[in-house]
């Protein structure tokens, strides 16, 4: 038995029967990636868009990084880019998640798209180091609107997708950010050697605009209107929803937990490559590029073979196998500096954070009403962005007083920690 608070939490009853359909339909999923794209035209478009957009916004903070330095010489100047790019997600996450409730989602989407395209054109201007104000602006705006688009466009899949493909379109949908960070990456480092700053901005621009023509395409079926009259009244109600629902506490609390690991390994991979395996700039950048195609690769696999697990199991067991496979990478080179076993074992790690990834994000779409999705996601990429400001700080102190590896053990250490909270927190049933 429940208490009568728990019994009326607003949305935890739809939750629960989306949850229990959901676990009943995956077992009935039909066919695979073939059935889904092709009898899904607007989840390709939703999908589609995304990569386009993301590789754009990739090319663009690639190529920039790159030129504010060749512009002013200076790292802290890249870092201040870097960071006015990062805040807007600490500060406006809930805020973002907001409007994905009370607005149309796939009309907050396309006009996000078209101001994040008119955004960039500034940077043209820019000629001199003195200039280098209108780069921070257009990160931090930029920054703004990549807040809005996270909580919308996650909330906007079980909108078209049928719960029986919902892990399998999340699997999809989860890795094409890997894929823009291997295609964007590459075109801003390209475009900026080739033909300046310029030309990453058209590309960002292309990008933008394409997608935001995709997104206008979407059919979505109408959604039912949000209680609150004003945003400070959701807003509101979102933080009461963190308080009172027990599946938004503990993906909070996973998200305070591996927000700081990933703080620590995005400071410490590079003196990881360095000065633990003793590798060069572009043995580094095949680290990174392995853990892009290694996510890739599992996110193919679990979209192709989603199985019958719940996805609190996927999401749980998933990431407990991902710290193992980490914790496997950090010590490794106790018995051999050699680089190809960081390669592989980084690269094997994509299959169950792949799977961690798609039962968080379906667990976190079956935790409330489609009501309250956007508020869900909201609160979450605000806790994460924030632990993982925090997580990096910490990594430079505790990296020099205890060590590169034993500091990267500890963030291998707090993802086995997190899936093991979600796969021991009990579920109740009201009755």
């Amino acid at each position: 038995m429940t208490d009568a608070r728990d019994a009326t939490v607003p949305g935890e009853e739809p939750a629960r029967e989306a949850t229990s359909a959901l676990t009943k339909s995956t077992e009935e999923a039909p066919g695979g990636i073939r059935s889904l794209l092709g009898k899904h035209q607007d989840y390709r478009r939703l999908l589609t868009a995304g990569l386009i957009s993301q590789t754009g916004d990739w090319a663009i903070s690639t190529g920039l990084a790159y030129h504010v330095y060749v512009l002013t010489e200076s790292t802290l100047s890249s870092a201040t880019m870097l960071l006015a790019a990062r805040l807007p997600d600490v500060l406006l996450g809930s805020l973002a998640g907001v409007l994905a409730d009370r607005w149309d989602r796939r009309r907050l989407l396309a006009i996000t798209d078209v101001l994040l395209a008119l955004g960039l054109l500034p940077l043209l201007a820019v000629r001199e180091p003195g200039q280098v104000w209108i780069i921070y602006a257009v990160a931090l705006w930029t920054g703004v609107l990549s807040t809005v688009l996270f909580p919308a466009q996650k909330a906007l899949v079980p909108q078209i997708v049928a719960a029986s493909q919902l892990v399998r379109a999340n699997a999809l949908h989860g890795q094409t950010g890997q894929a823009a960070r291997l295609l964007g990456a590459s075109a801003g480092g390209v475009a900026v050697g080739a033909g300046g700053p310029a030309a990453v901005v058209w590309i960002g621009v292309a990008g933008f605009l394409i997608s935001a023509l995709l997104l206008a395409r979407l059919r979505t079926p109408t959604r039912r209107a949000t209680a609150a009259t004003t945003m400070g009244g959701q807003w509101v109600s979102g933080l009461r929803l963190a308080r009172t629902n027990r599946g938004v506490r503990l993906l909070l609390a996973y998200m305070v937990i591996t927000g700081l690991g990933e703080g620590i390994f995005a400071t410490l991979a590079a003196p990881f490559v360095a000065n633990v395996l003793g590798g060069e700039a572009d043995a580094y950048g095949l680290f990174l590029s392995a853990q892009a195609v290694g996510g890739i690769a599992g996110g193919l696999a679990i979209a192709a073979r989603p199985g019958n697990a719940t996805p609190r199991a996927l999401f749980g067991w998933g990431t407990v196998v991902f710290g193992l496979a980490d914790l496997a990478l950090f010590t490794y080179p106790l018995l051999t500096h050699a680089l190809w076993p960081a390669i592989a074992l980084i690269a094997l790690a994509g299959l169950p954070a792949a799977a961690a990834m798609a039962g968080l994000t379906t667990f976190a779409q079956t935790t409330t009403g489609d009501d309250r999705l956007g508020t869900v996601f909201g609160l979450l990429i605000s806790a994460q962005a924030a632990t993982s400001l925090l997580g990096m700080a910490l990594a430079g102190v505790l990296g020099e007083r205890l060590g590169i590896v034993p500091t990267l053990c500890l963030h291998a250490g707090g993802l086995v920690a997190a899936g093991l909270l979600v796969v021991a927190t009990p579920e109740r049933h009201t009755h």
